[in-house]
């Protein structure tokens, strides 16, 4: 498969940009499912040049950070790449974002200029009344209020004579190119410091790896403020001269990939949960005779997929009813899905449950779990495409060395690793040893071919009354795959001697499911106390348990009131769950669950 590899010579980012707009200039670089705004190269460039020197005009100087408060929005090019070109910093805050959370940010990384849009700017405004310091607020959309700026605004306030190319001809390897706020599952988020040859050792490797090449086709629909979407939809675009189409609602992803048919596709697990569990409902809602020759057809490939993966050989009559149902059958399944073009597909941020990358294999979308984090970029092993092992996160990255400590704790090192915690010095000489290594919090072991397996988080590792270690993000994966109606699941056990769950009901699925069972208060306060939709999930966790040692095994769950929310209490944007403060939330349910 060819592979158009990132130029050695390029240092910064931004001239990976410019070496593009030269290359391209009347490609569309990125543009709304409608075309509705659809701009090239060139057109983002004379855009972002305009807005660099708009912020010059207000005094943002190299190295200064600015905040950028938007949806997945064309307009997000141009900001980001005008900042970038006179030096400045970008960086993301996530549209979920309480004042609160933006004045913690503001502060901490001295932003004076915020950029957002109309439906944010309530927030950032109550955030400025917190922050004397935040001294412009820049609106990208609709009329502004009195003390807001628009971009015309900002743009008149550029310094006559401003060279948009010269300032950018200033950037340097070293310069921070973002800061990159972790999610804050332990405590207070941390700015991760990324600089230009960070990232762009990163992609250059994630290119080789996912054979990346120009004119394919990515959808901009993660959030800003989180690494892989600032990678996957932002700078490797520029550097390998993708095309992108920005999706405002990440509830739309499945409409935009039809409507796309993007070449590269990036999803957490929850995305492919929920694609599968859609598959299957259709397939539920076909002719007896019809569905069950689909089934039939569905176990054959994944058997096929267990002897491919467990390397042994396929008989020569499994192989041909395989591919007949791929010509018949599964091509038209991954057309209706809008991934018949996918070239690498994959899949990160939580473990992934195995049924479920069984599932689309089976389907020939070989999905392929990516491993990594804010501090290396998000870039730390990948599976390549041509050699997936199901349950593996794949082998180190081209460019970076990978070993286990002594009790197992993944560490990496190389040239993707950030700079630093920004103001915390001894949080950043925590992480790393004398040597150079980033330790990862991640445990895990190593196969015979060099791939990596994830065990889980070091301080996320139960512990039982007995003394037995245990993953919860394993336990969680085998429940939550189990039944659809299961949206999410939080195992408690640490020091007890059994396992409980927290079940929150998906907030499609279970509804639908009620609707046909003739219950008519659907929502999910209600069905989380009804007997019968308990009685199912119970099916559920029995089905999940039967996948596990019996020690791992949850005996005893109880049914959330409600929705958990992406950035709220007790999931993190990027939907990792925070264990403390659910423990702390659900203390009495959970006491109950052990009385």
């Amino acid at each position: 498969m060819a592979t158009i590899e990132a130029p050695t010579d390029v240092t910064t980012m931004h001239e990976a940009f410019r070496r593009g707009v030269e290359a391209h200039p009347d490609q569309v670089l990125v543009r709304t499912l409608d075309d509705a705004v659809s701009w090239t190269w060139r057109e983002v460039a004379e855009r972002a040049g305009r807005i660099g020197g708009g912020l010059r005009g207000l005094g943002v100087e190299h190295a200064d950070v600015v905040g950028v408060m938007l949806s997945n929005r064309p307009e997000f090019f141009p900001v980001d790449l005008g900042i970038m070109g006179v030096g400045g910093v970008p960086v993301s805050l996530y549209q979920t974002s309480s004042p609160e959370q933006i004045a913690y940010i503001v502060e901490d990384a001295a932003v004076r200029v915020v950029i957002t849009e109309q439906a944010f700017l309530p927030v950032v405004l109550a955030a400025r009344e917190r922050v004397p310091t935040l001294e412009h607020v820049v609106v990208v959309d609709g009329d502004v209020p009195d003390g807001v700026l628009s971009v015309g605004d900002l743009e008149a306030r550029a310094p006559e004579g401003f060279d948009a190319a010269a300032e950018a001809e200033k950037l340097r390897p070293d310069d921070l190119l973002t800061l990159i706020y972790t999610s804050g599952t332990t405590g207070p988020p941390k700015g991760v410091e990324l600089e230009h040859r960070h990232l762009l050792a990163a992609m250059s490797a994630i290119g080789k790896v996912a054979h990346l090449e120009p004119g394919g086709k990515v959808i901009s629909w993660l959030p800003a403020a989180h690494i892989a979407e600032r990678g996957a939809h932002y700078y490797a675009p520029m550097i390998f001269g993708l095309e992108v189409t920005t999706c405002a609602d990440p509830r739309q992803i499945a409409a935009y990939l039809q409507g796309v048919r993007p070449t590269w596709f990036f999803a957490v697990p929850r995305i492919w949960e929920k694609l599968k569990a859609g598959l299957e409902a259709q397939l539920g809602a076909q002719p007896p005779e019809q569905a069950d020759a689909v089934r039939k057809a569905l176990d054959a490939a994944i058997q096929r997929v267990r002897l491919l993966q467990a390397g042994e050989p396929v008989p020569d009559e499994l192989e041909a009813a395989v591919k007949a149902a791929d010509e018949k059958v599964f091509s038209n399944l991954r057309t209706m899905l809008g991934l018949d073009r996918a070239k690498a597909i994959n899949v990160g941020a939580a473990p992934t449950p195995t049924p479920v990358l069984e599932f689309f294999h089976a389907l020939g979308l070989n999905v392929a779990e990516i491993w990594g984090m804010s501090e290396g970029c998000a870039c730390g092993t990948l599976n390549p495409p041509e050699r997936i092992k199901i349950g593996s996160v794949g082998p180190v990255v081209p460019g970076m060395e990978i070993r286990l400590a002594d009790d197992g704790e993944v560490e990496l090192r190389g040239p993707t690793l950030m700079r630093g915690y920004r103001n915390q010095p001894e949080k950043t000489a925590e992480v790393f040893t004398d040597d150079g290594w980033y330790r990862t919090g991640d445990v895990g072991r190593i196969d015979e071919d060099g791939y990596l397996w994830i065990v889980d988080r070091k301080k996320e590792l139960i512990i039982n009354a007995a003394g037995k270690n245990m993953s919860p993000a394993n336990i969680e994966a085998a429940i939550k795959s189990a039944h659809p109606m299961i949206g999410q699941a939080a195992v408690i056990g640490d020091a007890r001697s059994y396992n409980v769950a927290l079940i929150v009901l998906d907030a499609d699925l279970a509804p639908a499911w009620a609707k046909a069972q003739g219950i008519e208060d659907v929502s999910l306060e209600a069905l989380a106390v009804n007997p019968a939709v308990i009685a199912e999930v119970q099916k559920g966790v029995d089905a999940g348990n039967a996948t596990l040692s019996r020690v791992e095994q949850v005996k005893k769950f109880h049914l959330v009131r409600g929705d958990w929310a992406p950035g709220g209490d007790e999931l993190t944007p990027t939907m990792k769950l925070k264990r403390k403060p659910i423990d702390a939330k659900y203390e009495q349910e959970i006491a109950a669950l052990y009385a």
